[in-house]
């Protein structure tokens, strides 16, 4: 039990008589009680950290109403998410790309990397960038998040996530972006 005691202390010598005061005793359970409760209440109504999502459209699985529309390949980017926070990138198809592949890492140079080619396309056709992002099985799911902000900082609308091929796996091995998987 809490309480507050304010009785003197002890008696003095050699001093003048005193009258004997009354010790006042206040309890102080009820108001322990109370802060504890409020305590408990603040914790669990607060929310400590609110959840992150980004927005992301897919279609709708019906294989026979897609229609898959061509692109120019002097407006189609491709990005391959390898290992150890690189990338790879090229223009065009993979078999015959424009310009690259080229091998990057984020950052500032990445962001240059998607205005420029987001200008040279809407100088070469009219029309926006369209960026493939191919992940691979050894990228991060933070590359892919650092991507897709990137294209949203950009204001770059064409965007696909598609899986990768072999062709493109090839292509990050003989970088150095795709390692060998161990094997035990």
């Amino acid at each position: 039990m809490a309480e507050l005691d304010t009785s003197g202390g002890g008696k003095h010598k050699g001093g003048k008589v005193r009258s004997k005061k009354a010790s006042t005793r206040v309890d102080l359970t009820a108001m322990v009680d109370l802060a504890f409760l409020l305590i408990t209440f603040f914790i669990l109504t607060t929310t400590l950290q609110k959840p992150k999502a980004m927005d992301l459209t897919m279609p709708d699985k019906k294989e026979n109403e897609i229609k898959q529309q061509p692109i120019a390949d002097n407006r189609s980017l491709t990005l391959l998410l390898g290992a150890d926070h690189k990338y790879e990138w090229y223009m065009g198809k993979g078999s015959k790309p424009i310009e690259g592949p080229t091998v990057g890492s984020y950052g500032k140079q990445f962001r240059t990397l998607l205005e420029t080619a987001s200008k040279k396309s809407l100088a070469a056709s009219g029309k926006g960038l369209f960026v493939v992002i191919k992940p691979s099985s050894q990228s991060v799911y933070n590359d892919m998040v650092t991507v897709m902000d990137e294209l949203n900082i950009i204001n770059n609308e064409f965007r696909a996530i598609v899986d990768i091929e072999p062709l493109d796996i090839e292509l990050l091995k003989r970088d150095g972006l795709y390692k060998p998987e161990n094997k035990k």
